[in-house]
């Protein structure tokens, strides 16, 4: 039988993934287009994608569903096939480790707006896209569920109820942190510092506390907001930080950290405690298999002593 999530990073740390969406445009999806309708009407191509991350050797695959609530697709497309969209994530990503050990950790993304009174979506509107997508997920198999990318700790509160209601083996709550120049702070869009968000995702039920995408959120930040989270919970930690800082060139948005210089960064991480480690925006599969050699070695080095 296999061991949980849990029960593994307990041993040692994982590897994650990494960036999907510039994956799926380099795969032939429009800017601005549904990727998650591949999981339905492309899913060889999506796998074809995540074999590469597993490839290059991820232990965790995120599916491909962090647009997957009803509120996100029904802005694509009428009448959405909500509960296939997602369950066919999780078997796209059972497929791409084939005969592979791996955890799928079922994708929940932001909803893409604003509640009540800030914007128009009622919470009780937010709570039931996300039942429904986290119970499909759980349904499906999904060994994790990861409430990525969020910036207001009641959505993300209703993300985590959501999946523990559906019975999801393990609770992933990852916050996108801002670190601005001119504060040297880590905060969220809404304000929210890792302290105050750490305390927040414990109460509500988070499993692993984590963090991915941001703006300057490099190694060197992550690893800052992580060494924050392990000094005010004892849950364990997941990292996505992004490949390198962003610079505009050609009216793109361009990160140009090599697969090099990232995993020589990426040191610190796995001292700190780190218990899954992956990337986000501008990485590909070669930086996953760069953080891939650096982890082996820090693995083999705490084996032997």
């Amino acid at each position: 039988m296999k061991k949980t999530l849990l029960d593994t990073i307990k041993e040692h740390p994982l590897l994650g993934d990494g960036a999907m969406g510039t994956q799926l445009q380099e795969a032939g999806l429009e800017s601005g287009g549904c990727g998650e309708a591949w999981n339905l009407d492309e899913p060889d191509r999506v796998v074809a994608i995540q074999r590469r991350y597993v490839e290059a050797g991820s232990d965790c695959l995120i599916t491909n569903t962090f647009g997957g609530s009803r509120i996100m697709l029904e802005r694509h497309m009428d009448n959405p096939d909500v509960v296939g969209i997602n369950k066919a994530a999780v078997e796209v990503a059972r497929r791409a480790f084939g005969d592979r050990d791996g955890f799928v950790l079922g994708d929940i993304g932001p909803f893409g707006g604003l509640m009540e009174p800030y914007g128009e979506i009622t919470l009780s509107q937010v709570e039931s896209a996300f039942a429904e997508q986290a119970r499909a997920l759980v349904e499906a198999g999904a060994d994790a569920i990861i409430v990525e990318t969020q910036t207001v700790l009641d959505e993300a509160g209703a993300a985590i109820e959501a999946a523990k209601a559906a019975g999801a083996p393990c609770v992933i709550a990852s916050m996108a942190f801002d670190f601005t120049q001119a504060t040297h702070e880590l905060r969220t869009m809404m304000g929210t510092g890792p302290d105050e968000a750490a305390d927040f995702l414990e109460k509500a039920g988070a499993d692993v506390l984590g963090l991915n995408c941001g703006t300057n959120i490099d190694m060197a930040q992550a690893l800052a907001a992580v060494r924050r989270y392990r000094e005010c919970s004892a849950l364990p930690v997941m990292a996505q930080p992004n490949a390198g800082q962003p610079e505009l060139k050609k009216l793109k948005v361009i990160y140009d950290q090599t697969p090099e210089e990232m995993s020589a960064q990426a040191g610190d991480m796995f001292e700190a405690g780190i218990g899954i480690l992956g990337a986000c925006c501008g990485s590909t599969p070669a930086h996953i298999s760069a953080l891939r050699q650096r982890m082996n070695q820090f693995i083999e080095s705490k084996n032997r002593s």
